[in-house]
């Protein structure tokens, strides 16, 4: 089922981070047949098109979006197998919210995705960005994405091999232009190894956390309360009373460099595979001289209507009154002073529309 609104809806109140003007249109599709219908009808009058899920991964313009806003609002998840050789196959709704998926397969006793807990926004888009924290990544459980392909007007499913999986992309997000995909994603399903035990634990602060060693496996509940608090406490966990929780998340990727490129001295550093090293985004951040809260005060920046998280670096948030502009004037300030510092760019890690850095 679809409902549609014409009269202009301000696109920040479909975002996490709250800022972004005036869509034409907005139309809210709950099923995969109303999916494929608004996207098909918006496609047949040569309507710009722009799919919102969860919004926590979007900065908007503050000129808005000229055209038809698809909002995901599907919901729902079911196994369609389970055996203690195989796992479980589940197949979830693209616009299922995904903390809860995860919260359900803790309590189902589905392995694999506690260490992914808190993540802000909606199943269908972890694939598109990989979505990943505290070593796990959908990568690693994802068995195939149904999608609609606007190119080729049809239903497709991709395998995992398929999807070209790398450090926060894939082919949906390759084939993504200032938020229209070519492929809109209806469903997920997630391939999960049965037990109450999670994945190794592969990141080493949630493993302090747990009191475990790194490679080695614990309680997925547990996994799933340290995560919650880790992420708390950086405000990476929704709160409306948390003005640091109004953002995108991690604005900026982790840069990956070849192995022999000038890494800054004790800057952190992981393998990235091919000879590839990856930095710490935040070490990088923190070093150029940017402290938590930069952007706060009033100093020309943002005027105090944004800056960096007050608990996390890699974090820019929405004071209560920033515009896109705001947050964007912060974005570069940080990109040029890491540029200028350690001759390393940063990229952006949420879809930009309308605007760019």
């Amino acid at each position: 089922m679809t409902s549609q609104t014409q009269a202009p809806v301000q696109l920040a109140d479909l975002t996490t981070l709250g800022v972004g003007g005036p869509a034409r249109a907005l139309v809210r599709a709950d099923s995969e047949a109303a999916i494929i219908d608004a996207v098909r009808t918006a496609d047949a009058a040569g309507e710009p098109l722009l799919i919102v899920g969860g919004g926590s991964n979007l900065v908007v313009a503050d000129d808005g979006f000229d055209g038809t806003v698809v909002q995901i609002t599907s919901r729902g998840f079911h196994a369609s197998s389970a055996d203690a050789c195989a796992g479980a196959s589940v197949v979830v709704q693209a616009g299922h919210d995904w903390d809860d998926f995860v919260h359900q397969s803790v309590l189902h006793a589905w392995s694999g995705l506690a260490a992914l807990s808190g993540i802000p926004g909606l199943a269908g888009a972890t694939p598109v960005q990989n979505v990943g924290a505290y070593g796990s990544e959908v990568a690693q459980t994802v068995a195939a994405v149904r999608v609609w392909d606007r190119r080729a007007n049809a239903v497709h499913t991709f395998s995992n091999s398929e999807l070209r999986f790398g450090y926060r992309d894939s082919i949906i997000k390759e084939t993504t232009v200032n938020g229209s995909p070519r492929y809109v994603v209806l469903t997920v399903e997630f391939q999960l190894p049965l037990g109450r035990q999670g994945a190794p634990v592969r990141y080493a602060e949630l493993a302090r956390t747990l009191g475990v060693e790194v490679g080695r496996r614990a309680d997925s509940l547990a996994i799933r309360r340290a995560v919650l608090a880790l992420r708390a406490a950086k405000g990476m966990v929704l709160d409306p009373a948390d003005r640091d929780t109004f953002s995108t998340g991690s604005f900026f990727t982790n840069p990956i460099v070849d192995s022999g490129a000038a890494v800054p001295a004790g800057a952190p550093r992981y393998p990235a595979g091919d000879g590839r090293i990856k930095l710490s985004a935040a070490w990088l951040i923190e070093h150029a001289g940017f402290a938590k809260g930069f952007g706060l005060a009033d100093d020309g920046v943002a005027s105090g209507r944004a800056g960096l998280s007050t608990k996390h670096t890699l974090a820019i948030t929405n004071r209560g009154s920033a515009t896109a502009a705001d947050v964007l004037a912060v974005a570069r300030a940080v990109q040029a002073g890491v540029r200028d510092a350690f001759g390393i760019t940063l990229h952006p890690e949420p879809v930009l529309v309308g605007c760019a850095l």
